[in-house]
């Protein structure tokens, strides 16, 4: 009788601002390496049974991001490529979970591609003032992505099969070291 082997993977865990491909990538990202696919703002969505820009509009950005930091706090997965929300940066207990599950990857983009790629801005349930722009957010959160990633992956331009490669041979040599 042969038992079938399954190999229990650390997560991964993308971080980054919006539009730099946290779900999109995560997905394919997760199929490539033969693991699950979580998107957390679809949780923290169910726990408040409503939208982010909902949350957002009715309680408050401090809310929501405490809520968000609750939630990743609580994860408790392995073999998940798990997509956070861009605010998840602003709550260092829920980093420092993450990075114990496994790999914190930045997705860093260009302020340039971000504004391109967000142009929901009213409706995307960005956790921040109303006063704020994206480039003030951007400058904002830059330093915090950096200084949480164990890896970072530049993502300004649509996702290849090298850009793929190189970003899972980053990971290999992350969990290898």
């Amino acid at each position: 009788m042969t038992l079938a082997c399954t190999t229990v993977q650390p997560n991964i865990t993308l971080i980054g601002m919006p539009g730099s491909g946290k779900s999109t990538l995560g997905k394919r990202l997760a199929k490539i390496r033969r693991m699950q696919f979580i998107d957390t703002d679809l949780l923290v969505e169910k726990v408040e049974n409503m939208p982010l820009q909902e949350i957002v509009n009715r309680k408050g950005i401090n809310y929501l991001t405490a809520l968000e930091g609750r939630v990743l706090s609580q994860l408790d997965y392995q073999n998940h490529v798990i997509a956070t929300g861009g605010s998840a940066i602003y709550s260092t207990q829920a980093m420092a979970h993450l990075g114990s599950l496994g790999a914190r990857v930045y997705l860093k983009i260009s302020l340039r591609t971000l504004t391109q790629r967000v142009d929901n801005v009213a409706s995307r349930g960005l956790a921040k003032m109303k006063t704020h722009s994206l480039p003030r957010l951007y400058s904002e959160r830059a330093g915090l992505y950096e200084a949480a990633a164990d890896v970072v992956a530049i993502n300004d331009r649509p996702v290849t099969a090298l850009s793929m490669n190189a970003l899972n041979q980053q990971l290999d040599a992350f969990f290898n070291a």
